[in-house]
C-alpha cells in the first residue's frame, strides 16, 4: 500500500503494509539507518524518533498512524538549535562509547531539552530513564544534556 510520509522536512512515497513499524520504513524503504532497532518493544528507546516535535519509539509506531505527522529522525537534528546545541555538546565531551543507542538517546535529549531548557540532574534522570544504555554512559549523556543547556543558555 502507498503512503506519503513527511520525513525531516522531506515528502516521501513508500511502499509498506499496513501495521509495518515505522522503523522498518525509516530503515528498509528510505534507507535512513540512523534510528536502530534494539528491543522491539519500545523499551530501550533506540529506535526513537519525533513525531510533530515529539519523541515516539518507532519500533511500535505504525505507518498507518504517521502519515499526517512530521516525523524527524537522528539525520536531520543539526537543522534546530536544540538539536545543534546536542550535538556540539555530545562531541565536547565525549558522550558517545559504542555509540548504539546514541541517536535514540539524543532525540530524547532533544525531547527534554524542548520542555525544560533548564533541567536538574534529577530531572535529566527521570526524562531519560526509558532509553537504555548497555555502555552505561549515563553520567556522560547526564553531562551532555547539562552541556547542551549551557550552550543554549549563551
Amino acid at each position: 500500500m502507498a503512503f506519503s510520509l513527511k520525513l525531516n522536512g522531506k515528502t516521501h512515497q513508500v511502499d509498506a503494509e499496513p501495521g509495518t513499524p515505522l522503523l522498518w520504513v525509516i530503515r528498509d524503504e528510505l534507507q535512513m539507518t540512523g534510528t536502530k532497532f534494539g528491543c522491539g518493544v519500545a523499551s530501550c528507546g533506540a529506535c526513537t524518533v519525533h513525531l510533530n516535535g515529539e519523541p515516539a519509539r518507532s519500533c511500535q509506531t505504525y505507518i498507518d498512524d504517521v502519515e499526517d505527522a512530521e516525523i524527524t529522525t537522528i539525520e536531520a537534528i543539526g537543522d534546530n538549535k536544540i538539536g545543534a546545541a546536542v550535538q556540539q555538546a555530545w562531541v565536547e565531551l565525549d558522550v558517545v562509547q559504542c555509540g548504539y543507542c546514541q541517536s535514540g538517546q539524543i532525540m530524547s535529549a532533544i525531547g527534554l531539552l524542548s520542555e525544560n531548557p533548564k533541567p536538574t540532574a534529577s530531572e535529566i534522570d527521570n526524562y531519560m530513564y526509558g532509553n537504555a544504555c548497555r555502555c552505561a554512559t549515563y553520567q556522560r549523556i547526564r553531562a551532555g544534556i547539562q552541556r547542551a543547556a549551557e550552550i543554549l543558555e549563551a
